[in-house]
């Protein structure tokens, strides 16, 4: 099995690190491979950046395509172009915000998540209600540590991890949800010193699409995620045309 890991920023420090993560908890005989798109923002810390994070992720899933891979994750907690990249796959397609936020819900009545900016946290808050797990979702924390800090700033860990503290303190909740890739390598380390389950949505991602394919899942084509039509694009969108 053939699983491709996209984060859809452009920093490869990144990228080398959830890949790491996601190859810690893949089965024997699974392949994940980890890469960079070319062209979008170096971190992805609002709707701008999202929206420009996603032709890059698209090509990366033609790529992939062309390339006979199996499955594909989404590596950014926004789950940036989920929906296009369903058209584009053959096989399941899983952003890292579904998968920790429905892995979540088998763990306890109720889940908090931390992520990284203030302004990120309307968008968990909309994803939670889209996954129909908003009923589960009782707060949404921001730490206030950029997303390309989480690596550099050698505090970043101890304040995840108090942010984490607080959240299930507030929300009486049972289960942390991180809510950025960049945090996926804290994840055992939170847990540990907080003492409650903290889900890293890489790691639920990669063993979901796992599981689908495994099992000879995929999207279903019928409607809404058949194949784009054929058409024309123009200008910098050019290499999109199909």
């Amino acid at each position: 099995m053939h699983i491709r890991l996209i984060n859809p920023n452009t920093t490869e420090s990144m990228t080398t690190a959830i890949a790491d993560c996601a190859r810690t908890v893949a089965a024997d005989g699974t392949v994940v491979d980890a890469v960079t798109p070319t062209t979008g923002p170096t971190s992805i810390e609002s709707h701008y950046d999202e929206a420009l994070a996603v032709p890059g992720l698209l090509a990366e899933i033609a790529r992939g395509e062309a390339e006979s891979v199996d499955g594909y994750v989404i590596a950014c907690f926004g789950d940036p172009g989920l929906d296009a990249a369903r058209e584009l796959a053959s096989g399941p397609v899983v952003g890292i915000a579904e998968a920790a936020m429905r892995t979540a819900c088998h763990l306890g009545r109720g889940f908090s998540v931390v992520t990284t900016l203030a302004r990120t946290r309307g968008r968990a808050w909309d994803l939670a209600e889209r996954y129909g797990t908003l009923r589960f979702c009782r707060g949404v924390h921001a730490c206030e540590i950029p997303v390309l800090d989480l690596d550099t700033d050698p505090r970043a860990l101890a304040l995840v991890t108090a942010a984490c503290r607080d959240a299930v303190e507030v929300d009486d909740s049972d289960a942390i949800v991180l809510g950025c890739a960049g945090m996926a390598d804290m994840c055992r380390r939170i847990s540990a010193d907080i003492g409650v389950p903290v889900v890293d949505g890489v790691a639920a991602a990669t063993l979901t699409v796992q599981s689908l394919v495994t099992q000879g899942l995929r999207t279903g084509s019928r409607g809404e995620f058949a194949p784009p039509p054929s058409k024309a694009y123009t200008g910098m969108l050019e290499q999109f045309a199909r």
